[in-house]
């Protein structure tokens, strides 16, 4: 029996559901129930009446998944996928931060750890960032983190001052203005999409066409008719935009922009979760008390 036969059946067995992000391996992306962003995935986690959520992603991702469904299990298939812009920032830190600005509202990036979200008043994906900010009261003092390239972005958009914690992702923050100007020159005619933590999308916003979300560069991938597009962002969301658009050739603005977190997890791990139900994400109930609530206010945005 293939991994993919095994995987089907043991989905079956423990009538799970698969959960995949946008930047996973190909095959892992392929087996998914559901593909897509943090956003999307939370919403679909939370609808689920599947006991058991095997989350292909990031352990930011499992954890969120487990603070909205409480009493099902989620299952994270490898241990090792974490996240670089979650660790830029601990609850600590954050407390600090606070004390510093009584009264602010915290608007955390769902790139955090469940320990932060406790600390947020609200939290947003990349996709919603925007519409997050806007529910602030005006006039109320805003603390934004862990990405400065997005709540950069997002500042710009809204026009509210915002606090910027000091902190990116790795991968997205060596896109740079100078690799911009390279594809340019290279493909000329293509547009550009970058995703609002890239490094160029707030430096050089006039020569980007569009600034996207994942989920805005999946539904881009859907509408385009274009021969050829430049895509700033994680590779691995190519695979996805080039089955919904094949007539189009999607360019990556740096093929080398790879998360390792994100592909950790490979067939082996899904097939070995689903027989183990290994590895159980766990939250103490107070963190998790009080970071459902900033969530909630996620998903319902």
């Amino acid at each position: 029996m293939s991994l993919e036969a095994e995987i089907r059946a043991l989905k079956d067995e423990r009538n799970a559901v698969l959960l995949a992000h946008n930047y996973q391996r190909p095959e892992v992306q392929d087996l998914a129930d559901y593909v897509g962003d943090s956003l999307y995935l939370a919403r679909r986690a939370r609808e689920t009446d599947r006991p058991v959520i095997v989350f292909a992603g990031v352990r930011f991702m499992a954890e969120t998944a487990k603070i909205l469904n409480p009493d099902r299990t989620v299952l994270l298939p490898d241990l090792k996928a974490g996240c670089g812009l979650a660790d830029a920032v601990t609850a600590d830190q954050v407390r600090a931060w606070k004390a510093e600005h009584p009264g602010a509202a915290v608007v955390a990036y769902v790139n955090t750890s469940a320990e932060v979200k406790a600390e947020a008043d609200y939290c947003c994906t990349s996709s919603n960032a925007v519409k997050v900010v806007e529910q602030v009261p005006a006039g109320q003092e805003i603390l934004f983190l862990p990405d400065m390239f997005l709540g950069d972005y997002v500042r710009r958009r809204t026009g509210r001052a915002m606090h910027l914690w000091v902190g990116d992702c790795p991968v997205h923050a060596k896109l740079r203005p100078e690799e911009v100007a390279r594809a340019r020159a290279e493909h000329p005619g293509a547009p550009l999409i970058a995703h609002p933590e890239c490094g160029c999308a707030s430096q050089v916003l006039p020569q980007v066409d569009r600034v996207l979300s994942t989920d805005g560069m999946v539904r881009f991938a859907e509408e385009t008719r274009e021969p050829e597009v430049i895509v700033a962002t994680e590779v691995g969301i190519l695979h996805r935009m080039r089955r919904l658009s094949p007539r189009t050739t999607f360019t990556p603005l740096d093929a080398g922009a790879v998360c390792p977190y994100m592909k950790e997890i490979d067939l082996a791990d899904v097939r070995d979760s689903l027989a183990q139900l290994r590895y159980p994400i766990e939250i103490p109930s107070e963190t998790a008390a009080k970071a459902r609530r900033a969530l909630e206010r996620m998903v319902a945005t």
